[in-house]
This record gives C-alpha cells, sequence and structure tokens, in this order.
C-alpha cells in the first residue's frame, strides 16, 4: 500500500513536470512575440489559477505529510525548509480561491521561489554535486542526502518539491496577470 501511494505520488510528480515543460514553451512563445498559446492558456485558466495552485500546493503538503507520518521517513533539515515553504502556501492559496483574490498572488510569489532554490540546492546535495553540511548529517539518517524514494530513476523527494514549488510560482504568476490587461494595452479604448 504505501509502495503504491509513493509510485502514485510520483506519477503526479511527472505530470506535473509535463504541465511545467507546456507552460514553459508557452513562455517562450509569448517571449518571441506568439502571444496566441499565452493569450489561449490566461482565457481558460482565469478564475481557476488560484484553485490550481491549492491543488498542487495540497498534494504536496499531503504528499510530505504522508512520507513522514505513513512511510515512516525522517524529514531531514532542507525538508523542514522546504516544508516552511509549502504548508502556508496550501492555506492561503484555499484562502485566495474562495473569495477569488487575485491581488494578494503578487505577494506570495516569493515563497515558491525560496522553496525552489532549497528544492534545487537539495537536489545538489542528494546527487553529492554539493557536500552536505554537518547540521544535515545531524537532522536524519542519512542526512540531507538520503534518497528516500527513487522513483522512475530520477524522481525523489527534492524534485517532486521543485515540481510543486515551479507549478505553484506559473499558477500564482498567472492569477497575477490580468487576461484583460494585454488587450486593453494594445487595443485603442472605446471611451478615448
Amino acid at each position: 500500500m504505501t509502495h503504491d501511494a509513493i509510485v502514485a505520488l510520483a506519477v503526479l510528480g511527472v505530470v506535473g513536470q509535463a504541465i511545467v515543460a507546456l507552460l514553459i514553451l508557452i513562455g517562450a512563445l509569448a517571449l518571441i512575440g506568439a502571444r496566441g498559446p499565452l493569450r489561449l492558456l490566461r482565457r481558460l485558466l482565469w478564475g481557476y489559477e488560484l484553485w490550481a495552485a491549492f491543488l498542487v500546493t495540497a498534494i504536496a503538503t499531503g504528499g510530505s505529510l504522508f512520507y513522514s507520518q505513513i512511510a515512516g521517513f525522517v524529514p531531514c533539515e532542507l525538508c523542514w525548509f522546504q516544508r516552511i515553504c509549502m504548508y502556508p502556501l496550501s492555506i492561503t492559496t484555499l484562502l485566495m480561491a474562495l473569495r477569488n483574490d487575485h491581488r494578494a498572488a503578487a505577494y506570495l510569489l516569493p515563497l515558491p521561489v525560496v522553496g525552489a532554490g532549497i528544492s534545487t540546492y537539495h537536489l545538489l546535495v542528494e546527487n553529492a554535486v554539493v557536500e552536505q553540511a554537518n547540521s544535515c548529517q545531524i537532522s536524519a539518517p542519512g542526512g540531507c542526502a538520503t534518497k528516500w524514494i527513487n522513483e522512475f530513476g530520477y524522481m525523489t523527494i527534492p524534485t517532486l518539491a521543485l515540481t510543486a514549488f515551479v507549478l505553484t510560482f506559473a499558477f500564482l504568476l498567472l492569477a497575477v496577470l490580468d487576461p484583460g490587461s494585454e488587450s486593453e494595452a494594445t487595443e485603442p479604448s472605446a471611451h478615448a
């Protein structure tokens, strides 16, 4: 049962990475002037991007609690720092989605950025690119370099966290951007 849940979370991570790749492609197209896919995405997602951010952060929060409380994986120091960034996002994105408050999304953008930075550093430690600190070795058995899971040959807990932080950032950024703002800036106003 536990292994099935681990695989299910890893599959959700792969799906999340596919969505990230699509969002990066749409963003790159917009940067080179092809704004049609971005306009379509913003139009389709408008009103639901806060719910999407909540879904991602809720799954990430639930997944981290599953790993520590059910699977028995001891969170290392870097895992705790990632949780510090993720857990408040799951609560605040829910409250924002319930109130349909897009303005507040801008204030949350630093949390997934910091969390993604910690996840990236954790991946470097986990893959022995960077030496782990002594505090890591004290915080959990094997320290921050322990790979509690390694599904599909690359999907580890910090990889899942990084995916969730990038997706959350993207959805919050879409919540901040009003889909009508681009057309208003480029088209003459009817009142002018």
